[in-house]
């Protein structure tokens, strides 16, 4: 039960993002997952310093060669994550990120039945099936992949994946993941306060300077709260649960932010809502049988 409150609260949070994001078009994309990065590690790390029981594993998992292995890819997918994203809401492009949460949790079903062998009914493979059929026919209607849409769904679901293969506690492993990519971040923010001939955001005015620092806490927090929420329930009930985040991503998108939405996308929308519904149908079932 706790699980599943903790993963509900994780997806509202990120739910909100749009929200937050648009707030931070004005700023470079890079120098935005930077401070991510940066301000998540000193949130996370304020946060584990005050858990005696958590500070002493951070210390095992620093010693640990295959934690840190494991870790550095979950890092590396959680940074394509952030930065893709970053870029969809400074491009205006939130419904198609939206579209990508949407696909997601097909993609995290399609994982944990593949490579972890979770058993699936068979209606949430077709929902997988028919998913796969709106990207095909994004495809055919604007002449590419939805990018946006396609790294989104892939990263998230692998790092989910990642993380339920080598479990590590929600603080311990964000904190460390942040910690990988620090100095790449660290870099860059030395970087451009020495050498960019653009000048930072970060202590140029007030307002920019407090949103980029409070990115970490938006950030760290839900990260978290998954990353618990991942070890206590079933990999596939946590893709069924991820809906919350991308239907108020999409609502926020038309009806707050008012991107354009083409007729040839509310089709997309309409197949993959049919695969959702496919979806839920077959977790329900396969629910009833279990009990």
């Amino acid at each position: 039960m706790q699980g599943l409150a903790l993963a509900t609260l994780s997806y509202f949070i990120w739910g909100l993002y749009p929200l937050f994001f648009s707030c931070l078009t004005d700023v470079m994309s890079v120098e935005v997952l930077a401070h991510r990065v940066v301000w998540s590690f000193v949130f996370t790390l304020v946060f584990a310093l005050s858990l005696p029981r958590i500070r002493q594993k951070l210390g095992e998992l620093l010693r640990n060669k295959t934690a840190l292995k494991w870790l550095s890819l979950s890092a590396l997918l959680i940074a394509i994550n952030w930065l893709t994203y970053i870029v969809a809401v400074e491009k205006h492009m939130v419904v198609q990120a939206s579209l990508g949460f949407f696909i997601s949790p097909l993609v995290t079903l399609l994982m944990g039945w593949l490579i972890l062998r979770e058993k699936i009914h068979p209606l949430q493979l077709l929902a997988g099936v028919i998913a796969l059929m709106a990207v095909l026919w994004e495809l055919w209607q604007i002449g590419s992949l939805p990018w946006v849409a396609c790294i989104l769904a892939f990263a998230f679901a692998g790092y989910g994946l990642v993380r339920k293969v080598y479990p590590v506690d929600g603080v311990n492993g964000l904190l460390i993941e942040t910690l990988l990519l620090l100095p790449f971040c660290i870099g860059f923010i030395g970087w451009q306060f020495t050498y960019a001939e653009t000048a930072a955001s970060f202590g140029s005015n007030s307002e920019s300077t407090q949103l980029l620092v409070s990115v970490g806490v938006v950030t760290a927090l839900p990260l978290i709260l998954f990353a618990i929420a991942v070890r206590q329930i079933n990999y596939s009930v946590v893709g069924f649960l991820m809906y919350i985040n991308p239907t108020m991503q999409f609502l926020i998108a038309v009806y707050v932010l008012n991107e354009p939405m083409p007729e040839s996308r509310w089709v997309t929308f309409a197949i993959v809502w049919l695969a959702m519904g496919l979806f839920l149908l077959g977790f329900c079932r396969s629910q009833s049988c279990e009990h």
